[in-house]
């Protein structure tokens, strides 16, 4: 094979996750195989990013990963990190949600908020009666005629009714996608609810028998369900960095402003890297770019690429605070609280992190990230960070009652951040997605925007596109 260049652009998990398996097989084919990866920003990763600073580790992003989910732990194992992961404690896992105001307890042993055990069910003050009644419809509504995508709002109000969904459901899977529930599409977030509806008949039946046969919660290979890194998640990127960047051209600040097909099935890349405008030939490329970027750089090549413009995306912030524990004057005795959208807050979300990761944090000092931006409720964004903090304490002062003042505080703000898989979006993407192979062969779509959301998807994407694109350029 004569020598070949695979382009990524994005140096995200996704795009370093691409590189490090087509590194793999560097390692196998030689000098025949060459990689470069452009990231416009002037670091990698994207959205993971640790803060450490006086004996805090403080996620900007996100703050820890499925252990279930493979090809996180897989990477981890690869990288000879496995000895930096912390398990979450399971008695630091309780969890509130918001309700007229005050904290009340999730209800235990829940399938993101579908019930799954009755006496917690029955006893949550998060549902009236009339509630819980209506959400036992469940157990006898014949399944829904689908015959394509929904909204998984919508979905789940008829099988569940509007009361489990906006006090429970909602702000459990709504902060994962920072969405409307009534907006997202069932196929593209979480498709097994429509499965354990085909497979059971119910919801609840479905959860409640996939909880008797679930593993515990320590059982995934000695690993809790959610884990992370000592030092944080950017160990990761680091760690990427260190392992790749001997063999591959890994260059930030690299924006690109223009992809052009050359002869023989190949591609020109135009990029301003740095302040200077360079070229690349490439035999693939692997675009990790957002939607928005993506449109722009492919729609010129394949039109239905243009469809990739409408997939919208949300602006998040979190608020980082550090206190002394001496002066904390409530218990942070769980891992925080969710707050549905009927609350009225500035607050989406709050992680007790000293409570949730206690190595995060000194032993005399108390960690809390809260969380604000999602689809329909964006004006606080556009407040100057001061006063952002004010609406934030005032809500955590409303909510836990703390009163104590941060010694530390920091905002980070995630612009334009949060990918929106709306009703139909497979369908959209599947039309690009064959647009590219018949029209583009050797550029392909992977990252956040498309197919996965987390980190473990986002990883596992990475690396079944990279194969892909090596499988592509072994053919020609």
């Amino acid at each position: 094979m004569k020598p070949r260049h695979i382009v990524i652009i994005g140096g995200g998990i996704t795009g370093l996750s691409a590189a490090h398996t087509l590194y793999q097989r560097m390692r196998e084919l030689g000098p025949e195989l060459q990689i470069t990866v452009l990231e416009r920003e002037n670091q990698l990763g994207g959205k993971i990013r640790t803060h450490r600073e006086g004996g805090f580790v403080m996620e900007e992003g996100p703050d820890s990963l499925l252990a279930r989910k493979p090809a996180g732990v897989r990477l981890i194992e690869q990288l000879g990190v496995t000895s930096e992961i912390v398990n979450s404690r399971e008695e630091g896992m309780k969890t509130y949600i918001v309700h007229n105001g005050r904290l009340q307890t999730l209800p235990a042993r829940t399938n993101m908020g579908i019930p799954a055990h009755w006496p917690s069910f029955f006893d949550t003050p998060l549902l009236s009666s009339a509630g819980k009644l209506r959400a036992l419809l469940d157990l006898v509504l014949p399944p829904m005629e689908i015959t394509g995508d929904v909204s998984i709002g919508a979905f789940l109000r008829r099988r569940l009714g509007d009361e489990l969904v906006d006090h429970l459901i909602e702000p459990l899977l709504g902060g994962i996608y920072a969405g409307r529930l009534d907006d997202l599409s069932l196929l593209s977030t979480y498709p097994q609810f429509r499965q354990l509806e085909q497979k059971y008949g119910s919801l609840i039946r479905g959860s409640m028998r996939q909880r008797q046969a679930a593993p515990t919660l320590t059982s995934n290979h000695g690993r809790s369900v959610f884990i992370t890194l000592k030092n944080g998640l950017q160990t990761l990127v680091e760690r990427l960095h260190d392992e790749l960047h001997p063999h591959i051209s890994l260059l930030t600040q690299a924006e690109v402003t223009r992809i052009e097909p050359t002869e023989g099935g190949a591609y020109r890349i135009a990029a301003n890297v740095a302040g200077e405008v360079r070229t690349f030939a490439a035999d693939a490329i692997i675009c990790t770019a957002p939607a928005q970027v993506a449109a722009t750089l492919l729609s010129p090549i394949v039109k239905e690429a243009q469809a990739l413009a409408d997939i919208p995306y949300v602006s998040t912030a979190v608020v980082l605070l550090g206190y002394q524990r001496a002066q904390l004057n409530v218990d942070l005795d769980g891992a925080g609280f969710l707050v549905p959208r009927k609350e009225g807050r500035t607050i989406t979300a709050c992680t007790w992190t000293s409570s949730k990761w206690p190595h995060t944090t000194p032993e005399d000092q108390a960690l809390v990230r809260c969380y604000v931006g999602r689809a329909g409720q964006q004006e606080a964004l556009a407040l100057p960070d001061d006063e952002l903090l004010q609406r934030v304490m005032r809500d955590l002062a409303d909510i836990t009652g703390l009163t104590a003042r941060p010694w530390f505080t920091r905002v980070v703000r995630w612009n334009a951040a949060m990918p929106q898989f709306l009703v139909h979006h497979q369908e959209k993407l599947a039309s690009v997605t064959e647009a590219l192979a018949t029209h583009a062969p050797g550029l392909f779509l992977a990252g956040a925007g498309y197919h996965a959301v987390g980190i473990p998807d986002c990883i596992a994407n990475g690396e079944k596109t990279a194969e892909a694109a090596l499988a592509h350029i072994q053919s020609l």
